[in-house]
């Protein structure tokens, strides 16, 4: 029977750490060739657009899909549903907003594990929404953070950022009154905007002390979140899908600049099996656009955690609404 996981059921199930675990562990999967992603399907209607994915970990033996759709004034909404391969039996479909915001989170949090960062830890972002949250929650799941600093555009929103994430992380988190000055003399820098703008909302020139740059934000090929001197200036880049520059607008660019050659890059998965090493200093660029095994994931975790329990208060609901047989 399958089993339906609103958002509320999944708030509170997996933590940061949990995240970050499940997300090492596929990579491994990833990289013994025991996984399968699909290209992404984009299609746009009139007033919104709708994508599509799709992956397989054979090893752990779930398949998944996710559908993702913006109609204009209303938002995105996201979709994830489960399969188990060996049946082919739709397992679960869940509400795909958290897994989404985690994964992402996730991911920069299991580069930061393969990156050490000497002395103080200070994370400058750009952006003051759902990303920018999960990604200094995952920052602060590997390193020591001592403070952070935020910029988005609208004031409000980065002044509540900075409240919230200061009594939530146990840092101080103070807001900036421009991206520059959010980023400037930070260990660790996250760019997780929303704009779809081809302007660089982030500059490599102002990155003289970034050890570790997390580019989460931008996964449109008309969309250029930070410039290519932010990869010109990297050590090594890393991608977390091979697919990475068909859909990244800011990689794209780096790559026909000479900025991000292929030599300097590397997948998140030959990272975690210790098949590329970490340049010991220099500029490491984490440039993300997700995959589908991401959210397969924490969606298999979810399922194994809650599955069960849904099941029974489906077959309760179930047993009440058969009828009574009339009494002889």
């Amino acid at each position: 029977m399958t089993v339906m996981l609103d958002a509320r059921a999944l708030e509170g199930v997996l933590s940061m750490r949990d995240a970050i675990d499940l997300l090492e562990e596929m990579s491994r999967h990833e990289a013994q060739g025991r996984t399968f992603i699909s290209p992404r399907l984009n299609t746009t209607f009139d007033g919104g657009w709708m994508r599509m994915m799709f992956g397989a970990d054979y090893e752990a033996g779930y398949a998944s899909t996710k559908a993702y759709h913006l109609v204009e004034g209303a938002g995105v909404r996201y979709v994830v549903s489960l399969y188990r391969l060996k049946d082919g039996e739709l397992l679960a479909v869940m509400d795909g907003r958290l897994i989404t915001d985690l994964r992402t989170g996730g991911a920069s949090g299991v580069v930061a594990r393969k990156v050490t960062v000497d002395g103080p830890v200070s994370v400058g972002l750009i952006g003051s929404g759902h990303q920018s949250r999960m990604q200094l929650e995952s920052l602060a799941a590997v390193y020591k953070v001592e403070s952070a600093a935020v910029f988005s555009p609208t004031e409000a929103n980065r002044d509540a950022f900075a409240r919230e994430m200061t009594a939530r992380m146990g840092f101080p988190v103070t807001a900036a009154a421009s991206a520059e000055a959010a980023v400037r003399g930070h260990a660790v820098v996250v760019a997780a905007t929303s704009s779809r703008s081809s302007e660089p909302v982030l500059r490599g020139a102002w990155l003289e002390r970034c050890r570790l740059l997390c580019a989460v934000g931008s996964t449109r090929p008309q969309s250029v979140e930070v410039d290519a001197d932010s990869f010109r200036g990297a050590a090594l880049v890393v991608v977390d899908s091979e697919r990475a520059v068909e859909e990244a607008g800011d990689l794209q660019q780096a790559v026909k600049q000479g900025a991000a050659s292929p030599e300097k890059q590397t997948t998140l998965a030959r990272l975690v099996a210790g098949r590329t090493a970490v340049p010991a200093s220099g500029r490491i660029v984490f440039k993300s656009v997700g995959s589908a095994l991401q959210d397969l994931a924490l969606a298999a975790h979810y399922y194994e955690k809650l599955g069960a329990s849904a099941r029974a208060r489906l077959d309760s609901l179930a047993s009440l609404k058969r009828p009574v047989s009339a009494a002889r």
